[in-house]
């Protein structure tokens, strides 16, 4: 069995008793955030409702801290569930993402980007 990358974390830019946090290595902005659960899950739905109490808390704190150091004008929070979903580690892991003023030409449709051509509607 290959080794988990997300479970040999240990070192979290913020963290609580059942979730991490730490800057995504290949980032879409500056301060992208991953947030996981300490222990292994491989994806959103098999969390459990203290590791989503505690990955929403990590949220909520990693916006906090990225609006007082970095002032983005917005966010995306995004989780991939699966290989056809784009999911490559499969440690569940949610993306906070900073958004800039003027870091695309035109965000409409924000999330649904992940299907480009279903983007604009």
């Amino acid at each position: 069995m290959a080794t988990c990358i997300f479970c040999e974390m240990n070192k979290f830019y913020i963290e609580n008793e059942f979730a991490g946090a730490f800057f995504d290595k290949y980032p879409v902005s500056e301060g992208h955030l991953l947030i996981i659960p300490k222990n292994h899950k491989s994806d959103y739905f098999s969390l459990s409702k203290e590791e989503k109490v505690a990955i929403d808390e990590l949220i909520i704190r990693g916006k906090k801290m990225l609006d007082r150091e970095s002032q983005p004008s917005g966010f995306n929070i995004g989780v991939n569930c699966g290989e056809d979903a784009g999911q490559s580690v499969m440690h569940c892991h949610i993306h906070l993402i900073p958004r800039y003023h003027g870091d695309m030409k035109e965000p409409l449709g924000g999330v649904r980007g992940v299907i480009p051509e279903k983007q604009k509607y």
